[in-house]
């Protein structure tokens, strides 16, 4: 039954990364982050860092792997914000 709880996990953390993916695919090959906001990415990064704890903490491989690819990428969009929102005030 577990690994079952488990697949379902992976298939969830599969289609929810997938589904973020695209967002820092478009802002890095555009630079334009005029509709993202800086504060909504802080708190979903803080929350990805709480979801991966929580996944350590449940020895969850799903949770693990998806939290940290989305860790990854949401930092890379903070990082993209920062980096071109600066550009535009110039």
């Amino acid at each position: 039954m577990s690994n079952n709880i488990e697949i379902i996990g992976f298939v969830a953390a599969f289609l929810t990364t997938a589904a973020f993916l695209p967002q820092v695919y478009q802002t890095w090959k555009t630079k334009d982050v005029s509709s993202l906001s800086l504060p909504m990415l802080i708190l979903f990064f803080i929350g990805i860092v709480s979801w991966l704890i929580y996944g350590f903490l449940k020895n969850s491989p799903s949770m693990i792997f998806a939290n940290a690819i989305t860790l990854v990428s949401s930092f890379l969009l903070m990082f993209l914000k920062i980096k071109y929102q600066n550009k535009l005030g110039k």
